[in-house]
């Protein structure tokens, strides 16, 4: 096939490209050339600004469309306006989700309110919305064989925000470690890779309709997560302090410093979507071990700003002690 990745070398774009050129697929990539340089030789590379840039496509067909940087419902529309495709594929978020009645909600499940006027800048509030109104944007101008595919956190080499990987790189340094809120809060995560793989497969197919790439069902747990990478990682004597969340937040804390915690509380139930439609559509996560030791592996040296320091963890470990 024809691939047209719209990314292609961040992170999940990078994943999917990476599964499309082993599955013997010719695959252009457009982005603007500011990541990975060198990343991809056998592959086309367009180089301009989605939002600025679009003529560069005018002119070539594609089987498939594979969008991963879509975050405006008008950049879904620009690029319809401009691409040729028999296919396109929109990588969305659980974040599209109302909050949910009960753990194993389906793909039909209550949306998000995405009505009033359009957000025209991506925040923590809007992000949800927008997304769902980019699904919609998708199927109105791709057709009713466009592919969604809602993850939750995407794990895995080269994650730049550094969430999942922040936890296997902490736990490996052992000692007390500060584990944040509620153990019970549910959690759920997808390997990229696999992630990248089943999507490419599916575009083979030209399978269309939306599936989460989520893993593993529910129940799965924050406590359940830090457990089993510790089991991977943790040197002898590491151990697991809870703290909780309102504690956490008086001392200047959020989902930010500490990765993947859910702070109101009220937004974890989207942690626990079912993935029985994209199982059955061959989507196979690897066990969550697998993914720790290999992110240890390959980026035991990563790290982000925005992470709680060392010093900073241990000072409120010592006030949660003496409180």
């Amino acid at each position: 096939m024809r691939i047209l990745i719209i990314g292609g070398t961040r992170f999940v774009g990078r994943h999917i490209t990476e599964a499309a050129l082993a599955a013997g697929h010719e695959v252009s990539l457009l982005h603007r050339g500011r990541t990975g340089p060198g990343l991809f030789p056998e592959a086309e590379h367009l180089i301009a600004d989605r939002d600025t840039g679009l003529e560069i496509l005018r002119g070539a067909e594609w089987d498939t469309v594979i969008d991963v940087s879509a975050y405006l419902p008008s950049q879904v529309e620009a690029l319809a306006g401009a691409v040729t495709a028999g296919q396109y594929v929109f990588v969305s978020t659980t974040a599209v989700y109302a909050v949910p009645e009960a753990p194993g909600f389906t793909e039909e499940s209550p949306l998000v309110d995405s009505s009033g006027p359009v957000p025209e800048t991506v925040t923590g509030a809007t992000y949800g919305p927008l997304k769902v109104l980019c699904e919609r944007a998708a199927t109105g101008r791709f057709g009713p064989g466009t592919l969604v595919v809602r993850p939750t956190y995407v794990i895995g080499p080269h994650d730049y925000t550094g969430r999942f990987t922040y936890w296997v790189n902490r736990i490996a340094r052992g000692g007390e470690v500060l584990a944040p809120g509620d153990p019970s809060a549910p959690i759920q995560v997808i390997d990229g890779r696999d992630m990248a793989s089943w999507t490419v497969a599916m575009a083979e197919k030209a399978s269309g309709g939306v599936f989460h790439a989520v893993s593993p069902r529910p129940p799965f747990t924050f406590g359940d997560m830090l457990e089993a990478v510790a089991a991977e990682v943790a040197p002898a004597g590491t151990t697991l302090t809870w703290v909780d969340g309102d504690f956490l937040r008086a001392a200047g804390q959020d989902g930010r410093s500490l990765p993947l915690w859910g702070e109101d509380g009220e937004s974890t139930g989207i942690n626990t979507a079912d993935p029985s439609a994209a199982y059955a559509a061959g989507l196979s996560p690897r066990p969550l071990a697998q993914s720790v030791r290999e992110i240890r592996a390959a980026e035991a040296d990563f790290s982000v700003e925005t992470t709680i320091t060392p010093e900073r963890e241990a000072g409120i470990l010592a006030a949660w002690h003496a409180r």
